[in-house]
């Protein structure tokens, strides 16, 4: 297929939308943080594509242009209300719709950064369960839903369409000229990144359709399983149990266009069968993968939502304390609790951005240890996982953190959430026969040298320490 044929057709971009965007991971007051939020609907013909090489992992995909539709979406940008805090880099998140509404984990996760560092960000609503409802559980809360007066016009044909749309909605943001949805900003440079479902179809999307598009400079792949999605949209259910044998693992193609860093979880490993599509570090490669991380834990579910950057210590502790759960998602363990991933993800973006300028790329990390059906992890001292991203937090430990042992009850999410073990009062005492002086030394000792090895940020070294200040227990 032509790059001509590929961007036959201009989309239309209306906005900024007066009132309030239907969002649901930045309920703080973005002006009081320097940035303003706008909302912006988008419409036009996107394309659907069918595959002429059945192609997997890194060989090459071919694909033909199969159908057009109409269609009206939205997407959220968010940016540095003065200019020069700006920093060139905008990141386009494919919103994630599995729980039928969209959602923004990547910026949840990733926002301190963002707005430290002068980033702006695009939440683009590609896929239908957002819009319209469905999902991998019915959301009772899609857009449409919460605002019908708002969102009443837009028109989603189906996931089949959303690469093509993806795609023109970060096209819109190569324009050099003042005065779009990006105000007084020009963006030097696209990252595009997506979180589970919204990964999956990332792999497709990079395999695919980016060799021509073309329009991102750079992809943050997060939290993936062993599949990846199809391009009509399905997305295979994840590889466990008797099901595992017959996953075909879809790998990023080798001779990837641009840089790509996936960033994974135990959960992402060994559950969602994640370690079946590792591939070795390459030129426009990197894996990342975080022991004692889950999916998702107790700061992308509850701290992030009000980790401003203003809470004290001891707030963002008490946020991140292991809880058996939340209210539509009851679980019989508490979550993970470790803050890990969340500055991990800080320097994975770091790395990213500075690797899309030209820079040295991230430095390669070691892969955590599966067991030999790559179903389980191989447990070290106090059952925390051998291998990958080391922090504090797992090094030098007062709970046991694990992507694994999680009921899947919850309406079928939970098994995403980890599980925390904290450690007895005896316990720490022989871990730690100092006492919380001697605690603080050791973690200190460790953040420097995940720090130094640029797995965590110096920026963020002095609040993590911090927080492991006010995190210690006493009992």
């Amino acid at each position: 297929m032509t790059d001509s044929a590929h961007r036959s057709g201009s989309p239309v971009v209306e906005g900024p939308i007066p009132g309030t965007a239907a969002t649901q991971f930045a309920p703080y007051d973005l002006s009081e943080l320097g940035y303003i939020e706008e909302e912006y609907f988008v419409s036009g013909q996107a394309q659907a594509y069918a595959s002429l090489s059945e192609g997997k992992g890194d060989r090459e995909w071919l694909l033909s242009p199969v159908d057009r539709s109409e269609y009206r979406t939205r997407f959220v940008v968010r940016r540095p209300l003065d200019p020069s805090r700006f920093n060139g880099t905008l990141i386009v998140e494919w919103l994630n719709v599995s729980g039928g509404t969209d959602v923004e984990p990547d910026w949840a996760l990733m926002h301190r950064h963002i707005i430290r560092e002068g980033f702006a960000w695009v939440g683009a609503s590609v896929q239908k369960a957002g819009i319209d409802g469905g999902g991998l559980i019915e959301g009772q809360n899609h857009i449409k839903v919460l605002d019908p007066d708002r969102y009443g016009t837009l028109n989603h044909p189906g996931d089949a369409y959303a690469y093509d749309m993806f795609s023109q909605i970060g096209r819109i943001f190569r324009d050099k000229s003042k005065g779009g949805p990006l105000g007084p900003l020009v963006a030097a440079r696209l990252i595009a990144c997506g979180h589970s479902q919204s990964a999956a179809f990332l792999v497709t999307y990079l395999n695919a359709v980016d060799p021509i598009a073309a329009v991102y400079d750079g992809y943050l792949v997060h939290g993936r399983g062993a599949t990846a999605s199809n391009l009509d949209g399905f997305r295979p259910g994840r590889p466990t149990g008797e099901d595992r044998p017959t996953v075909t693992p879809v790998l990023i193609r080798e001779d990837v266009r641009v840089p790509v860093l996936t960033l994974q979880s135990e959960t992402d490993v060994c559950l969602l069968g994640g370690g079946q599509a590792r591939q070795s570090d390459s030129e426009r490669i990197r894996l990342w993968e975080v022991a004692g991380s889950a999916h998702a834990e107790s700061y992308l579910l509850v701290a992030s939502r009000a980790d401003t950057g203003a809470l004290a210590p001891e707030e963002l502790a008490a946020m991140l304390d292991p809880t058996a759960g939340l209210a539509r998602f009851p679980t019989p363990a508490p979550i993970a609790s470790g803050p890990q991933q969340h500055y991990v993800s800080h320097a994975a973006l770091a790395s990213l951005d500075r690797w899309v300028r030209g820079g040295t790329p991230p430095p390669e990390a070691a892969r955590l240890e599966c067991t030999d059906d790559g179903a389980g992890l191989v447990l070290g001292p106090n059952g925390i996982a051998v291998g990958g991203i080391r922090t504090p937090w797992v090094d030098v430990p007062v709970a046991t953190l694990s992507g694994l042992g999680q009921d899947g009850g919850g309406e079928g999410m939970t098994f995403l959430f980890g599980t925390t073990k904290p450690f007895s009062a005896a316990d720490l005492a022989k871990l730690y026969p100092g006492g919380l002086e001697f605690y603080l030394t050791r973690f200190g000792d460790s953040l420097d040298a995940a720090v130094e090895r640029g797995f965590l940020l110096e920026a963020d070294a002095p609040e993590i320490q911090a927080l492991a200040a006010a995190s210690f227990p006493t009992y």
